[in-house]
């Protein structure tokens, strides 16, 4: 699967022609340090005065590589495929060698950072419903008033959590056509284009 770069990212690490290999590798080391701990932007201002450029064009560049190196590695893109995407870019061989060497060193490590940054939600177990009918009270003799409950068990965790819910009959229907209307847009060819480019 190759991995697909936005114009805007390609000129993001366009700057990277401009440096030589010592200073894509500490770029890399400074990425790959952000993944882990967050941005600094001493960090950039430092590297911007070292190189005589603005602190944009290396917080641009460096976090082109954040983005280059967190896509390959969610996707876990192969030797292959990485350079193959990276090919695009026009960068000398020597310099699709670092970056490849600095995506098989960092993978492992950035799958887990990105692990633990998603977010855990609660997830069905099961449903239990029941059908309650008034048929009259003192009041009035002769109504029909149904109501649905419902118990629902959900998982998050490894802890479970019920959640009582109850509604009538006309409310639980629309709901059922506006899940099923949703369902019916997820095949379209345009919602699958859209999840396609969100993968």
């Amino acid at each position: 699967m190759l991995l697909v770069l936005s114009e805007e990212h390609k000129e993001h690490l366009v700057f990277l022609h401009e440096v030589d290999s010592a200073v894509v590798g500490e770029f890399g080391r400074i990425a790959v340090e952000f993944i882990r701990k967050g941005s600094n932007p001493k960090i950039y201002e430092g590297a911007a005065r070292k190189l005589n450029v603005a602190v944009e064009t290396v917080q641009h560049g460096v976090e082109g590589l954040m983005y280059l190196l967190t896509e390959s590695s969610k996707l876990m893109i192969s030797e292959v495929d990485f350079q193959d995407s990276v090919l695009v870019l026009g960068f000398s061989e020597e310099l699709n060698k670092l970056l490849l060497q600095l995506y098989l060193d960092n993978r492992k490590e950035i799958r887990l950072i990105l692990s633990e940054l998603a977010p855990s939600l609660p997830y069905y177990h099961n449903l239990e419903w029941r059908l309650d009918v008034q048929l009259a009270s003192r009041a009035l003799r002769q109504q029909v008033k149904p109501v649905v409950s419902f118990r629902l068990q959900l998982d998050s965790n490894g802890t479970r959590r019920f959640h009582a819910l109850q509604t009538d009959p006309a409310t639980l229907l629309h709901l059922i056509q506006e899940l099923e209307q949703a369902l019916a847009e997820v095949k379209t060819n345009h919602c699958r284009r859209i999840l396609r480019n969100i993968k």
